[in-house]
């Protein structure tokens, strides 16, 4: 009962257990104190926090996320490929009962699912070969996201006390994910799916355990079942593109009546956002409420949009028309466009090149003002007028 409740804890701590940075022995003592004022059995901590150490190389991957500064054709046409949508056929043949369970339990199609399988770990041949604990302590005791990452390290030891973690044995991915889909601890406790049955759940060597997982971590934060994510549609030639952007929403009848249709099908009746990743030339896409749960996932526009897009080909969608987008800019160009627009008082975060949200809204803004199509997409026209 003790351990039980030890688990709940372990999910909710809000902030942080130990200051960050600093004497790395005193912030094991802090995070040992604070696992143990969570009833959490000194075995199980000893046997985490012994060995654990700083790994530099979490460190540098961290910081150069370098990948997510490709746009979407080319980030998309980086992760998709024909041998890829092929294997997504053959695991979703080989493992149907798994996905027919997720489908039914939770309402995640399995084309959400075998997208990020795919993305996360190809299908679970690429699983990633940091040390976890190493992984999670490292970036516990970091000081860019401690609040993140001392909660996993909390769950990782709950995972030790229950036999589900071998520490200094387990591995995965440099930021603490583990298994076949790459969840981390404290989304294992707490949503983690026994998908074969044998009582356990490893999320390792079980790709049903995996999918069961993943379908109730989706389920948990929101997904609908039955409604779709995301759908390719064709815009006019001229219409009102400030109305684009992940932050903006109209009923898909309204989208309609300013010209938007579907390439394929029809458009579903629901709350929609248009979305331009390589602005008003480039490809674009009606998004639903689900596609919104998947960043819950990832965090990064282009990542999640590239997942959801080639969910829908799994599913039977075409490819995309890339359009003919503007030229964009280059990352040396994306960071001075990032310092002009945080010097006129825009929230971008870090200056570091990556077209996110926050730069995504700045653009449309200062792209309204200069009198230039307002569709998200940042150019050398707008660099110039800035």
């Amino acid at each position: 009962m003790r351990l039980a409740l030890a688990l709940v804890l372990a999910s909710a701590l809000p902030g942080m257990a130990a200051p960050c940075g600093g004497d790395f022995k005193e912030f094991k003592a802090a995070m040992a104190a604070e696992a143990r004022a969570q009833g959490l059995p000194d075995s199980a901590i000893k046997a985490f926090l012994d060995g654990a150490q700083i790994d530099q190389g979490v460190l540098k991957s961290d910081r150069g996320q370098g990948f997510f500064r490709k746009n979407f054709i080319e980030f998309s046409q980086a992760l998709i490929s024909k041998g890829r949508l092929q294997n997504a056929g053959i695991y979703s043949k080989k493992y149907d009962a798994a996905f027919s369970k997720a489908e039914a339990k939770f309402g995640v199609s399995r084309g959400v699912i075998l997208s990020f399988w795919a993305f996360e770990t190809d299908f679970g041949q690429v699983q990633g070969d940091f040390d976890t604990r190493d992984a999670l302590v490292t970036l516990a005791h970091d000081c860019r996201r401690p609040d993140v990452f001392q909660p996993q390290v909390l769950a990782a030891i709950a995972l030790t006390a229950k036999g589900d973690f071998e520490p200094g044995v387990t591995k995965g991915a440099w930021a603490g994910e583990i298994g076949h889909v790459q969840m981390l601890p404290v989304d294992i406790l707490n949503r983690g799916e026994d998908g074969d049955g044998d009582g356990l759940i490893t999320l390792k060597t079980s790709a049903p355990d995996a999918i069961l997982s993943a379908a109730h971590l989706l389920q948990y934060h929101g997904w609908q079942a039955g409604q779709p994510w995301l759908q390719e549609v064709v815009v006019p030639a001229q219409m009102d593109w400030s109305q684009a952007g992940v932050d903006k929403e109209l009923p898909a009848s309204q989208w309609a009546a300013m010209g938007v249709r579907a390439k394929e099908g029809k458009l579903a009746n629901l709350p929609a956002s248009l979305i331009l990743p390589m602005g008003r030339k480039g490809p674009a896409f009606l998004t639903y409420p689900n596609y919104k749960v998947l960043f819950e996932w990832n965090k990064s526009f282009v990542y999640v949009t590239t997942a959801a897009y080639f969910a829908t080909r799994i599913e039977g969608a075409s490819a995309y028309d890339p359009g003919q987008p503007e030229p964009g800019l280059s990352a040396d160009q994306m960071k001075a466009l990032q310092k002009a627009l945080a010097a006129k008082g825009y929230d971008v975060g870090k200056i570091d090149g990556v077209l996110g949200a926050a730069t995504r809204a700045a653009v449309q803004k200062e792209q309204a003002k200069a009198g230039l199509p307002a569709d998200g997409w940042p150019t050398a026209a707008l660099l110039g007028k800035i």
